[in-house]
């Protein structure tokens, strides 16, 4: 069976909590292998307590996989900017990750729809986030499932209003 017919699983997404931070810094780092960029990788549990749990500079959400003990599989880190050109604030998603062994079950999925539902709770006109060229299967998910309009001349990614909307009914 291929990655693209796994069966998805359920999955719960919640906000991460200080508790998480093992967690947190264990998918920054398998995302920056992923991304070869292991050195550039530079978080530790003091500056995420401060920077995301005590000033809130960023927000976490954690994928779980309710049939296996509510085991952590994924994440998403997210900020809010301001777009001058909407007048209104936007989602920038900086890190999403999936552990490869689950991938293409739902997992991503999940966590976009909950950034959408963030979006939206926000007044977000829009989403942003960037990766890297050479990633094909995301730009492939982004693009195809979620999608997303690639912002070529930045190599970014982004969801309008409707695109937010549409993911309430990502399946």
């Amino acid at each position: 069976m291929s990655a693209a017919q796994k069966p998805e699983f359920p999955v719960n997404v919640r906000e991460a909590t200080e508790a998480d931070i093992p967690t947190i810094l264990r998918f920054i780092k398998d995302l920056a292998i992923y991304e070869k960029a292991e050195e550039e990788a530079k978080a530790t549990p003091e500056l995420l307590i401060e920077n995301v749990f005590k000033k809130k500079y960023a927000h976490a959400l954690i994928c779980e996989d309710i049939t296996n003990a509510n085991t952590p599989i994924g994440m998403a880190l997210y900020f809010f900017s301001f777009s001058t050109w909407t007048g209104k604030p936007s989602l920038y998603l900086e890190d999403l990750y999936v552990d490869p062994s689950v991938r293409n079950r739902g997992a991503g999925k999940a966590l976009f729809r909950a950034l959408g539902k963030v979006a939206e709770e926000n007044d977000c006109q829009r989403m942003d986030w960037s990766v890297l060229n050479w990633n094909a299967p995301s730009i492939a998910f982004y693009e195809e499932v979620l999608g997303a309009i690639p912002m070529k001349e930045w190599t970014q990614e982004r969801l309008d209003l409707d695109g937010i909307h549409r993911l309430r009914s990502l399946k």
